[in-house]
């Protein structure tokens, strides 16, 4: 008995009042004597106008009820929070409106071309419960028979003329009232492009004659009604550009200056002219179009100088029309942010190496360095940092950074002798300078300077796609101060000593981005970054050609080629990335998503070098890649450190030239600002070429899947959208090596057997 009034309560029943049922819902049949084209499209269509909703239920269960009871009466409590909060009012059957319902789903079946159409309804009772469902009895689908555009022989039929081509109406498709509203706005969209400034959507009629059988001629037309105005194209007379706009502007009291026939304003004091007019689509003297306008204001946006821009029209009225053309004066405004800006931060650095600490960062930018809307960013950053969860006796793991770099965004893609605008882009091209310089201390292994120099192009031709081309990427590293302990460490091992000293990068590369992340409505969305880098192949085939003598290294007696007497490196690599995130629930501010992740790098070194720079070698393991194992704490392939010296060093050994790796999470919203997640991560990173001081490093194509690290486990996120932080417990599920204790000859154990145990990783951001 008590189970029972337990179910009754969770069921809702219990709180309905006497005489009353509880709604429950109801359900559409679309009944015809003919075939019914998109029939769950359509019982979809008439079942979203049934009303109310029901109350929710989970399992014939409705607890929200139950919550909603215990704040009847009450103004404030527990009760009341709960209600408040979590209740929800029981819905009743005396609320429906059945012949509403059933006039709305005429109102759709005759939007679909199912004319006269009958609808009833039917209540089925229940206990303390009742639904209501419905029957639409339909006959044959109208379809389109014939279509004609506008007739006249005048400016705008004659352009709406020209669109039927692509028009959405076909012949022998059914009515469909969307299509039809559809087509209103395409055409609207077309004239806008073709001078019809006031023209808008509301000013076309269709007739349709369903007066034949199941068949209907549509007839399309301008209104009468339609202002003189909007029936005519325009001609842009002046275009006006005001960068000093605010609401008090008094730029008008002054006299412009004329630049390719734009009046700008107020000088050319903080902007050259030619900078603004390059992001400029609206030309002087050119028919309007909307296109244009819109992306004048993306342009203008994206150059980073102005809070706001917006442009407006006016009828020219000192201009009188000609042969049926109008003529508009367009006004720019844009409103500047401080042109000069100093911002200082303290950071928590975390790296995929492991790397965390605190760090600082002083930013100088100046918005328009040469009057041209040039970006100038002048950073100085500084670091301490530690490496996490590192075996106690590895050398290097403290360290400090120190380095100030500079950065020149030109608005605009410098290509001597040609001027290559992108004007079918919407967002402004950048080209880039930068130079910059690194102290790096490792605390009881190494110090040394890092100096880069660069110069590219970065261009995106819609919102999901970007490229960036970078000509010149040069880095210098020079190894400086070392100690006894890293000395040694490079004598024992000669890939290290190799990649530390080849350091000079001369280095072009070549990224591909596609992006859907920025389309928020979609429910699947879809990451991939594509990149190719190469270094020292001009500088090896110019010395090979000059007969240049390569140079002795006595180290190893390697011998290769020298860039100012210092060996470069010569490779090249490709970095993949393909990332899925599909949204469980459909409401697009949620965050419940399965986000999936797949990485694929190799570098190939060769001809003047032997390994891969040391800085462009890759790691696997830590917060942000394979979070059941420590960074670099994984690899190459079935290595494992078999001394204690070697444990010690695994940071700088588990490194590599190959890399593959896999990861899946969910991720669920919990409460305000906190979300969960549940992941596993597969990965690993392999050697091209055999090393006999990482014994099973090399890639081999026919078992890398089976030395894959595995890893699961669960995690918490405080995210408040500006800052995530993320507490990550992962527990390792497959070594790629034998876990076993490791034995010298004489049968005595050198390195204990391996310990499984949960890892926590602290971070932050998203992994991916």
């Amino acid at each position: 008995m008590a189970a029972g009034l337990l179910a009754s309560g969770c069921s809702g029943t219990k709180f309905i009042p006497d005489g009353a049922k509880l709604y429950t819902g109801g359900a559409v049949k679309v009944k015809s004597d003919n075939t019914i084209p998109n029939e769950a499209t359509l019982t979809t269509e008439l079942t979203s106008v049934i009303a109310p909703k029901p109350n929710s239920s989970i399992l014939g269960l409705r607890p929200k009820l139950y919550f909603w009871h215990m704040g009847v009466g009450k103004t404030k409590g527990l009760g009341h929070w709960l209600a408040d909060k979590y209740g929800e009012k029981p819905v009743l059957l005396s609320e429906v409106d059945t012949q509403q319902v059933k006039r709305l789903m005429v109102n759709r079946l005759n939007n679909n071309g199912y004319f006269k159409p009958t609808v009833s309804s039917k209540v089925a009772v229940k206990g303390a419960t009742a639904k209501v469902d419905y029957t639409a009895l339909v006959g044959k689908p109208y379809t389109i028979k014939e279509i004609h555009f506008p007739e006249r022989d005048t400016l705008i039929d004659r352009a709406i003329r020209a669109t039927e081509s692509a028009s959405l109406l076909k012949v022998g498709d059914p009515y469909n009232l969307q299509t039809f509203v559809n087509e209103r706005v395409r055409i609207d969209g077309v004239l806008k492009n073709q001078g019809y400034y006031y023209f808008t959507p509301d000013y076309l009629l269709f007739q349709v004659d369903s007066t034949l059988d199941n068949q209907v001629n549509v007839y399309l037309k301008v209104k009468a009604t339609t202002p003189p105005r909007a029936a005519k194209p325009y001609v842009l007379n002046n275009v006006t550009l005001n960068t000093s706009y605010n609401l008090s502007d008094t730029t008008q009291n002054q006299k412009p200056i004329i630049y390719e026939k734009y009046r700008y304003f107020p000088d050319e004091k903080v902007f050259k002219a030619r900078a603004i007019t390059n992001a400029t689509f609206l030309y002087p003297d050119s028919l309007y179009r909307r296109r244009r306008s819109d992306q004048t204001l993306s342009r203008l946006m994206s150059l980073g100088t102005f809070k706001f821009v917006d442009i407006r029209f006016r009828p020219a009225r000192a201009k009188a029309d000609s042969a049926g053309y109008g003529f508009l004066n367009s006004f720019v405004r844009m409103t500047q942010v401080p042109k000069q800006s100093l911002r200082a931060e303290v950071l928590l650095v975390s790296k995929s190496n492991g790397f965390t600490g605190p760090g600082f960062q002083v930013q100088y930018r100046n918005r328009s360095a040469l009057r041209g809307a040039e970006q100038l960013l002048i950073n100085l950053t500084g670091t301490f940092e530690n490496q996490t969860q590192s075996n106690t006796n590895t050398i290097g793991v403290t360290s400090y950074e120190l380095g100030v770099d500079a950065q020149l965004l030109v608005p605009r893609l410098l290509t001597p002798p040609f001027d290559i605008r992108l004007r079918n882009s919407d967002f402004q091209p950048r080209t880039s300078f930068g130079a910059g310089y690194r102290y790096v201390q490792r605390v009881g292994a190494f110090q040394e300077d890092v100096v880069s120099l660069n110069y590219g192009y970065t261009w995106k031709t819609k919102l999901t796609n970007e490229q960036e081309l970078r000509p010149i990427d040069l880095q210098y590293i020079r190894l400086g101060t070392t100690s006894p302990e890293f000395d040694q460490l490079l004598i024992d091992r000669p890939f290290l000593a190799n990649s530390f000293r080849q350091q000079f990068i001369l280095g072009s590369s070549y990224r591909y981005t596609y992006n859907q992340q920025a389309l928020e409505q979609r429910r699947n969305q879809i990451y991939f970054s594509g990149g190719i880098e190469g270094s020292g192949n001009l500088a090896y085939l110019v010395s090979n050609l000059a007969g240049r003598e390569k140079v002795t290294n006595p180290a190893d007696n390697s011998q290769a080629y020298t860039f100012f007497n210092q060996e470069f490196s010569q490779y090249t690599k490709v970095d993949l990335e393909l990332r899925n995130y599909f949204r469980t629930s459909t409401n697009p501010t949620s965050g419940n998503k399965i986000a999936t992740r797949l990485l694929i790098g190799a570098g190939i070194p060769y001809l003047n070098s032997k390994v891969l720079p040391y800085l462009k070698q890759y790691g696997i393991g830590g917060p942000n890649s394979v979070r059941a194992f420590a960074a670099r704490g994984i690899g190459p392939g079935t290595y494992r450190p078999a001394t204690a010296r070697e444990t010690s060093t695994q940071f700088y050994d588990q490194v590599g030239d190959v890399r593959v790796e896999a990861n899946a999470e969910y991720r669920q919203d919990l409460f305000p600002y906190v979300k969960g997640a549940l992941f596993v991560d597969a990965g690993n990173i392999w050697l091209v070429n055999p090393d006999d001081r990482r014994p099973g490093g090399q890639f081999d194509a026919k078992s890398f899947l089976k030395q894959l690290a595995v890893g699961a486990g669960a995690g918490i996120r405080i995210d408040v959208q500006f800052f995530v932080i993320r507490f990550d417990v992962a527990y390792p599920l497959r070594y790629p090596f034998d876990t076993g204790a490791i034995k010298d000859v004489n049968n005595n154990e050198i390195v204990g057997a391996v310990k499984s145990s949960p890892r926590l990783n602290i971070a932050i951001g998203y992994p991916f």
